[in-house]
């Protein structure tokens, strides 16, 4: 799923540390779940230290958004909203159906998954513009995390394991890698 949590390692926990104000050394540990879970009382969302799309929205960071199959929350269900597809918050199979077909027609990589690349195109996310998807980019500051072993996904839940075999763009979303586990 398109979340941060503890044990993940890698740009977006970074980039999420620093917008957190902590240490920002890129391993989501037991101090990054806490300012997590602070953030996310103050917020006003349920605080269970897991950084998702909701959480990002409120953190005002839209080019860490990824919905894809699985995700739940606001985002989702204004993502169903504006693609005129029954609104329940749940990103299921029809969805993943709408957001191939928006994707197609709006000449994207049909994946099913509504990056910051695919939401730029959504009028009702106003908030992801061109300027949001050239920050989803990698930096130079974040070349370092490209070689650091990332988790696989086996049976939905995120366990330590080999890198999953995907083709990685010039321009490299800070999800790239992330993208791949759910390929």
């Amino acid at each position: 799923m398109s979340i941060l949590r503890r044990g993940l390692k890698g740009a977006p926990v970074k980039r999420l540390q620093e917008r957190l104000g902590i240490a920002a050394d890129g391993d989501f540990g037991p101090g990054t779940e806490a300012a997590v879970k602070k953030f996310q009382a103050e917020a006003g969302l349920a605080a269970d230290g897991i950084a998702g799309p909701d959480t990002f929205t409120a953190l005002g960071m839209p080019e860490l958004v990824l919905l894809r199959r699985g995700s739940r929350g606001a985002a989702v269900k204004k993502l169903q909203e504006a693609l005129g597809i029954g609104a329940d918050g749940i990103f299921g199979r029809g969805t993943e159906a709408a957001v191939k077909s928006f994707q197609e027609a709006n000449g994207l990589d049909a994946d099913g998954l509504a990056g910051p690349e695919t939401l730029a195109k959504i009028d009702a996310f106003e908030e992801v513009t061109e300027e949001t998807v050239a920050k989803a980019e990698v930096q130079p500051d974040e070349e370092a995390f490209e070689s650091e072993p990332l988790p696989e996904i086996d049976g939905g839940e995120v366990v330590a394991g080999a890198e999953p075999a995907v083709e990685v763009p010039e321009k490299r979303s800070v999800w790239g890698k992330v993208k791949g586990w759910f390929s």
